[in-house]
């Protein structure tokens, strides 16, 4: 979108925050790169330059607007739904693959070498893998700053940065300030209990009930609770493990992160966004599938529905196959049969373990999962695969392939496969023609009741199906109707 000026142009100057993220607007004549819906008065035209992102404005020589601050506006949705290379490197990059294993781990993630990686990106966002993490290490450690009272010792090397100089050096060149001038101005308030606060922003509307309603009534026992207004959850995470809290508000989700490494504060984040799908585009969503009369009235009647994604593709992989034709309440008994029999414990009050890994659940005794002999070799094979690597359900995962691999796998089917390609891949396009409550809620509508006709009338609404499925569910008494009480 950043090349088509006049669009950009426009959406400037009405001050749309429906494009914040897609690009990014600098100003020759102040040296800042700003949002779309930044609140100063929109400068004329030929001051304006346009990047797809805030690591190409960096690189231009721009600085972060102190008023509106792009740096921390929500993701590009193109990183979301689109299944490329780029994309596939741009998700990579947010789960902190390039802080932990460098551009060559990124490059052998992607089976690219490291000079076409860089090309790509290069072409298409006009900065490289380096510079790309270098902007998220800056947020990384704006956010550090604004909200604890760490020595900048300790934000610096918990922000990825190789040395304390490089953090400065970053800091001034993207802010315009120093740490210690930064932490001055926006003065934190010291928190003793080491939680970090922080705002999680998405593009407006968001419909929360599907989306915490879901997480909620899906939730297992000693992994995820619903307590005083907030979803709570354990994060498995590269360096640790972290307790994290997520509550929606008005133009924000409040989330409070406990984290044993903060090292793991960038990669914890783009988790959390993963799973209630912040960096989706409503507007987008919401238009193509008013485009049919007979979905129009659901989305109308509930703007901005999101499809709830997951922390971890493995655990909900696992997760679906203990769902399988058994009720909610059954398939959470089994996942929290699971998680206290190979599950790693927790210090924490109503969260007490670790969702089991791959490699825990392959050597589990079998008599431990409670469930007839086919799902039990349906578990097998798929933790197995995820445990040996021949199954990768990872964010730089290619879908096709993930698709093709589980449907390899005995005991998958077409249902079992597209909730995994909609929840754990964050596929937007994949859709559930079989399932009860989708055939039972077209048949309420007047959309076609056999799945074959029904994959034929949703061919109007790529690349949004899963949303379909989420407004479809919504029509019947499905576990995303509700939020908790």
């Amino acid at each position: 979108m950043h090349e088509d000026a006049e669009r950009c142009a426009r959406a400037v100057r009405s001050k749309d925050a429906r494009f914040d993220g897609w690009f990014f607007t600098a100003v020759l004549t102040t040296g800042v790169y700003c949002r779309p819906s930044c609140p100063v008065a929109a400068p004329k035209v030929g001051n304006m330059r346009f990047y797809p992102s805030a690591a190409a404005a960096q690189q231009a020589g721009f600085r972060a607007c102190e008023r509106c601050r792009p740096d921390a506006s929500p993701g590009s949705p193109l990183w979301n739904h689109r299944a490329d290379s780029v994309a596939k490197a741009m998700r990579l990059i947010a789960d902190g693959v390039v802080d932990r294993h460098g551009v060559p781990g990124l490059a052998g993630r992607l089976g690219y070498s490291v000079r076409q990686v860089e090309r790509l990106l290069l072409a298409e966002l006009g900065a490289g893998p380096l510079a790309l993490a270098r902007a998220q290490r800056a947020q990384t450690a704006r956010l550090l700053i604004e909200t604890t009272a760490l020595p900048m010792t300790e934000v610096a090397a918990a922000a990825g940065f190789a040395s304390v100089r490089a953090f400065n050096e970053t800091v001034r060149e993207v802010f315009a300030l120093s740490p210690t001038d930064l932490r001055a101005r926006r003065r934190p308030v010291p928190d003793t209990s080491g939680v970090l606060s922080l705002r999680l922003p998405f593009r407006a509307p968001l419909r929360p009930d599907n989306l915490f309603g879901h997480l909620v009534a899906t939730g297992v026992p000693g992994v995820e609770e619903w307590r005083d207004g907030a979803y709570r959850r354990t994060l498995r995470l590269p360096h640790g493990h972290a307790v994290v809290s997520l509550a929606p508000q008005e133009d924000h989700v409040a989330c409070k992160l406990a984290l044993s490494d903060l090292r793991d504060l960038s990669t914890a984040i783009a988790r959390c966004r993963r799973m209630l799908d912040l960096d989706a585009d409503p507007t987008a969503v919401d238009e193509r599938l008013r485009s049919d009369p007979l979905l129009a009235p659901l989305v109308d009647a509930a703007p901005g529905r999101r499809v709830p994604g997951t922390v971890d593709a493995a655990e909900f992989a696992v997760r679906a196959v203990l769902g399988q034709q058994v009720s909610t309440a059954a398939a959470r008994t089994h996942a929290a049969r699971l998680v206290r029999a190979a599950g790693e414990p927790i210090g924490d009050v109503g969260l007490t373990h670790l969702f089991p890994t791959p490699e825990a659940l392959a050597s589990l005794d079998p008599t431990v999962l409670a469930v007839p002999r086919a799902r039990k070799t349906a578990f097998r094979a798929l933790v197995e695969a995820l445990a040996d690597g021949s199954l990768d359900l990872g964010v730089g995962a290619d879908r096709d392939r993930a698709r093709a691999d589980l449907l390899a796998l005995p005991g998958f089917g077409p249902w079992t496969v597209e909730v995994i390609a909609m929840r754990a891949l964050g596929d937007p396009d994949a859709f559930l023609p079989t399932d009860l409550g989708i055939r039972a809620a077209a048949r309420t509508l007047g959309l076609p009741g056999t799945p074959a006709a029904l994959v034929r009338r949703a061919e109007a609404w790529r690349p949004w199906r899963a949303y379909a499925v989420q407004h479809l569910w919504a029509t019947g008494d499905h576990a995303v109707n509700r939020m908790p009480a």
